[in-house]
């Protein structure tokens, strides 16, 4: 088993509980616009960069679907459920960060969300200060599935990719850190794993708690 020196982590779905929250707020940001939001469209923009999201909204419901609107109140629906308190870690994610500080590896963070959702988000989970670097979709020129946000972040943290762990929720952000040559971890969320996942994924795992386990036996 090779060695652990650096560990990339997804946000969403992975790091918070937050996945559930977008896909209600989703929902409700639709029915003030008079649409009924498939869940089955809301799921499939999960760990998928803003920009693919909007396609998939307008190949789904058409040209005349108000769009830039639609997404700004489901970013205002978003906020007021995650400042009602509403937004909590994933199970193992805090014993986790605590097992790679005691072990000195360095963290961060390849999201899709924004810089501005990232930050709040992390905040009110008390993750903020818990990371050496927060790559962003602001902060690459491609989102996932593409390499370069796990690519960024592998070079921020100065280590080699066959060093590194990635953690992932999602089939696209799996896809991504595979790209970019990372042995990944997939812990699924609301997206059941696929065949193609199964393929990609290093390890599959039901939670962060094994992850743990994981990092303790390949650093022994």
């Amino acid at each position: 088993m090779t060695v652990v020196r650096a560990v990339v982590f997804d946000m969403d779905g992975l790091l918070i509980d937050s996945e559930r929250l977008a896909m209600e707020s989703l929902i409700s940001a639709g029915t003030e616009f008079g649409y009924t939001m498939s869940p089955a469209l809301c799921r499939s923009m999960i760990g998928v960069p803003a920009d693919r999201c909007r396609q998939l909204v307008t190949d789904a419901y058409g040209p005349d679907f108000p769009l830039e609107e639609y997404f700004e109140l489901h970013e205002i629906h978003l906020r007021q459920l995650v400042d009602d308190g509403k937004l909590t870690t994933k199970p193992g994610a805090l014993a986790l960060l605590d097992e790679l500080e005691r072990q000195g590896i360095p963290k961060a963070i390849a999201t899709s969300s924004s810089r501005v959702r990232a930050d709040h988000h992390l905040q009110l989970a008390g993750l903020a200060d818990r990371f050496e670097a927060v790559i962003t979709r602001q902060d690459v020129v491609n989102g996932k599935p593409d390499p370069e946000p796990y690519q960024k972040a592998v070079v921020t943290l100065g280590y080699e990719v066959n060093d590194t762990l990635a953690l992932e929720d999602s089939t696209n952000g799996l896809r991504a850190a595979h790209a970019a040559g990372l042995r990944c971890i997939l812990i699924p969320d609301l997206v059941q794993p696929t065949d193609e996942s199964r393929t990609l994924a290093h390890r599959l795992y039901p939670d962060l708690h094994h992850v743990i386990d994981y990092v303790v036996a390949a650093n022994a």
